[in-house]
């Protein structure tokens, strides 16, 4: 499930989002927490099932919601937990937003959205 980032999951957080190849830079990731933290329109979930095992990131822009981070504990990838999360952020945002990809995250969101079972019987 998704929780919503505080002050206390700093630490954990920092250490997901390292795991993006663009966020390895200690300074890089404390700039993107401070974002997340004093941007009004910049919004940090972590995914707790019984650990917190992923992050996601999403940016509001006018009618737009993106996507903008996105990351899964190396241990517990390819379980469908980046999948979890695009699908939670996405049900949760696109009452009011149309939810998109940023260009970092593209390539990831388009591969959940092609996984979708059909809805056809």
């Amino acid at each position: 499930m998704l929780i919503r980032f505080k002050k206390s999951y700093e630490k954990i957080a920092m250490g997901l989002l390292s795991f993006m190849p663009e966020c390895k830079e200690v300074r890089k990731l404390q700039d993107i927490i401070y974002d997340y933290e004093v941007q009004e329109n910049w919004h940090l979930f972590l995914w707790k099932e019984e650990d917190i095992l992923g992050t996601i990131g999403v940016r509001t822009e006018g009618c737009k919601a993106y996507i903008q981070h996105v990351s899964v504990s190396p241990s517990h990838r390819n379980l469908g937990i980046g999948k979890k999360m695009i699908q939670s952020i996405t049900s949760q945002f696109e009452k009011d937003y149309e939810v998109l990809p940023d260009e970092v995250t593209e390539t990831f969101v388009e591969k959940c959205h092609l996984e979708r079972p059909s809805s056809k019987v």
